[in-house]
């Protein structure tokens, strides 16, 4: 009865972790359209101020899995909490930095709030009632993609009714409100990983995420071919490996290599780090797209606000199918799901390479990818919650979430190169470098359609399979999943 009356209130509980997973989704894309705002603010060059984008994905990228093993470890609440809190310290240096280098600092501490999603996807595991389970899961996978839709969305009009500084200034608001509301409302998980944290795979994780990531980054501005981005691709190569040994041998890993190995597992983190190529590239030079100048003869010499509404259709329907896909999932089969999505996103992405013309063409090829995105999303964190045990939640949902970020920077850093290949003379991208761009990103989804393919099957049409135990107590299963035995 007990356990009952501490799993009541999962409506709070589910509010509550919506809340902040949003606001670590809105700093994920705030700040894109109002780098150039931004940079004069701050006296830098526009070089330096990218690092106001890639140290917090750097620094996300490490935080990730590190605070969802934590969590599994010390407990889930009293680590969200304190995620929380380092997200709103991180917001609240930023809103007050006066110079380039303080906010770089500032958007490293962000990255800490990375932590949220692994941890939101375990609180929800260990404390919802089954049959809200697999939706609670999917909408919150859903809000990650919205939250960064609406980033972009929201940042024009916060710029112009108020200052950029506001663009910290509400999540952090968000955030210390939900902080307080977690640790007032959010029951305290009884589930444990016993053992404890294994620094050195920690650091090796670190080291070979920073060099990948910052070869990616700066690859566009170094040169793919210079010594310094080739050094660092050997380095992060070299550091995985080691990262991957030391891993198999530690008696309490940060991540089970055994984990990810299985095929319900590999196969959705190679579709989320396609999904990841494809989302973080149109966040970025879709509004770039509508705000070059009509003389170009391709552009629409847009504001930010009105680049920021192209994408609110995707963020929009990414929410509302998002909010469907594991009712859908459950009567087709979550790898049918994340196929299909696959799918439409691709073809989405064939809209805005080859018919953008006119700004209808956009909206609607922006709302397909809405479909898209939030079927395969909401699919893909359902199947991988269900094919690891209970006390490995937090670590391999994180893992996937973390994949779909250095996807990102892939798919950035790719985009860059295609885009900015032939410039014209007056130095912006000829029309041909985006065709090509989104044709290349239509490609990526393509081949994570031949990738979900691969998803293992389950017997029955459930994604997650949910039974008692002799005690009474919930357990939860990939149901029919050769490869999450």
């Amino acid at each position: 009865m007990a356990s009952e009356t501490r799993r009541a209130p999962h409506q709070v509980t589910f509010a509550v972790l919506a809340a902040s997973v949003t606001a670590y989704a809105l700093l994920q894309s705030l700040v894109t359209p109002v780098l150039p705002t931004i940079q004069n603010a701050l006296h830098t060059s526009q070089n330096t101020v990218t690092w106001v984008l890639t140290a917090y994905l750097l620094s996300a990228s490490i935080f990730t899995p590190i605070m969802g093993r934590i969590g599994d470890v010390v407990g889930k609440k009293p680590v969200f909490v304190a995620t929380l809190v380092a997200l709103a310290a991180g917001s609240l240096l930023a809103a007050l930095a006066t110079n380039v280098t303080v906010m770089i600092i500032a958007r490293v501490i962000q990255g800490v709030g990375g932590g949220v999603l692994p941890l939101a996807f375990g609180i929800v595991r260990d404390e919802f009632p089954r049959e809200k389970l697999s939706g609670a899961v999917g909408a919150i996978a859903s809000l990650v993609a919205v939250g960064g839709g609406l980033g972009i969305v929201l940042a024009g009009p916060i710029v112009n009714a108020l200052n950029y500084h506001w663009l910290f200034w509400l999540p952090m608001i968000v955030t210390i409100l939900a902080a307080v509301a977690t640790f007032m409302f959010v029951p305290q998980s009884k589930e444990r990983t016993p053992g404890r944290i294994s620094w050195l795979p920690a650091i090796l994780l670190s080291a070979w995420l920073v060099a990948l990531l910052v070869a990616l980054s700066q690859a566009p501005v170094w040169g793919w071919g210079s010594g310094r981005v080739i050094g660092l691709f050997v380095a992060a190569v070299v550091l995985a490996v080691a990262w991957v040994e030391m891993e198999r041998r530690a008696q309490a890993p940060l991540i089970d290599m055994r984990m990810m190995a299985r095929k319900a597992v590999w196969t959705n983190n190679a579709v989320a780090l396609l999904f990841g190529v494809g989302m973080y590239a149109v966040f970025a030079f879709l509004p770039e797209f509508v705000q070059t100048p009509k003389a170009t003869g391709y552009g629409f010499g847009a504001s930010v606000t009105e680049s920021g509404l192209i994408l609110l259709p995707m963020a929009v329907m990414m929410f509302l199918v998002g909010m469907g896909a594991n009712g859908l999932a459950a009567k087709i089969g979550g790898k049918t799901v994340v196929l299909v999505g696959s799918l439409i996103g691709a073809a989405s992405m064939a809209l805005l390479a080859f018919a953008h013309s006119h700004t209808w063409e956009l909206y609607v090829a922006t709302a397909v990818m809405g479909v898209g995105f939030g079927l395969a999303f909401a699919a893909m964190s359902s199947l991988i919650v269900a094919a690891v045990p209970p006390a490995q939640t937090g670590v391999a949902s994180g893992m996937n979430a973390n994949i779909r970020t250095i996807g990102g920077s892939i798919g950035a850093a790719l985009m860059t190169s295609v885009v900015t290949a032939s410039p014209a003379a007056d130095g912006l991208p000829r029309e041909s470098g985006y065709t090509n761009g989104f044709a290349m990103l239509a490609g990526a989804l393509l081949l994570g359609a031949l990738m979900a393919l691969l998803i293992p099957i389950s017997r029955r049409a459930s994604v997650v399979a949910v039974s008692e135990d002799e005690h009474g107590a919930v357990q939860l299963a990939a149901v029919g999943d050769d490869s999450s035995a």
